[in-house]
């Protein structure tokens, strides 16, 4: 089911105003549902070669699995959602890929990159996340980070150690704990979210979340959600005001229609009940 008239969607990405190049890669395909954002790192133009190689695994493999299993049933050894499984394993995928380049090809020893994604898919969005880009969603007036980073300092103030307010100011909030294709295997954290019309979701790289901050990216998208277009904009030029230090990427999807499938499990167990 093609959500091209379901999900309003736009993506901006910048290399700011200290990177002489960009090792970010956005994409959205509203035919699948499917948003990502991948933050790359790891040796001159390495770190976008991973960058692509997340969004090209990912894509070609949620297709595939798409094709194969269209029914919104939910995995019985899980819970989860096919699509979330779906998911997960393209990320998985992508990271073996990776991996694989990095150690076959001298120029891309070291490199990695960081992913987030979304599977919208009958009024629900699966998101896989590894590393510290981010989701947030903007539901009426409440602001919320779905994601947390897998991050050296998030680990510290999980256990008490800092506030956010203090990780914020910190030096090191930037080490993480876990990318795609630093390591043969990858733990792929993963979630489910049932949509509402008017939601904004937000993916974003660590070049946006540390430049600005939430109160701030909170009214840029309520100011201008009607207009999602000029928000990206000044989100992008919001960053590179404020130092501009990493690259810049930020996805926006807005659900402006239901996209509910007839055959979905909700749709199936209100039949046997009627």
């Amino acid at each position: 089911m093609s959500l091209q008239d379901k999900i309003r969607y736009f993506e901006f990405t910048h290399t700011g105003q200290v990177r002489d190049h960009n090792e970010d890669a956005v994409y959205g395909d509203l035919d699948l549902g499917l948003v990502l954002l991948a933050d790359g790192m790891g040796g001159y133009n390495a770190g976008e070669v991973a960058a692509e190689l997340a969004i090209k695994t990912v894509t070609d493999m949620v297709r595939a699995g798409v094709e194969r299993e269209t029914r919104s049933d939910i995995d019985e050894t899980s819970g989860l959602m096919r699509q979330s499984i779906v998911l997960r394993n393209a990320v998985i995928r992508a990271n073996k890929i990776i991996w694989q380049t990095a150690q076959t090809q001298p120029q891309c020893r070291g490199m990695g990159t960081t992913m987030v994604a979304c599977l919208f898919h009958d009024d629900r969005v699966s998101i896989a996340h590894v590393g510290d880009s981010r989701v947030y969603r903007l539901r009426k007036n409440r602001f919320e980070q779905l994601t947390l980073d897998h991050s050296l300092m998030q680990e510290l103030v999980d256990r008490g150690y800092f506030s956010q307010q203090e990780a914020m100011r910190s030096a090191n909030r930037n080490y993480v704990t876990r990318a795609l294709g630093v390591e043969p295997a990858v733990e792929v954290e993963i979630q489910e979210d049932t949509v509402k019309k008017d939601d904004i979701y937000m993916l974003c790289s660590d070049g946006l979340s540390d430049m600005v901050e939430e109160e701030d990216i909170h009214l840029t998208l309520s100011t201008f959600s009607a207009n999602l277009k000029t928000g990206g904009d000044q989100l992008i030029q919001l960053a590179n005001t404020n130092g501009g230090r990493d690259n810049i990427s930020v996805c926006l999807a807005q659900v402006i229609e239901s996209f509910a499938e007839s055959h979905g499990i909700v749709s199936r167990l209100r039949g046997w009940f009627s």
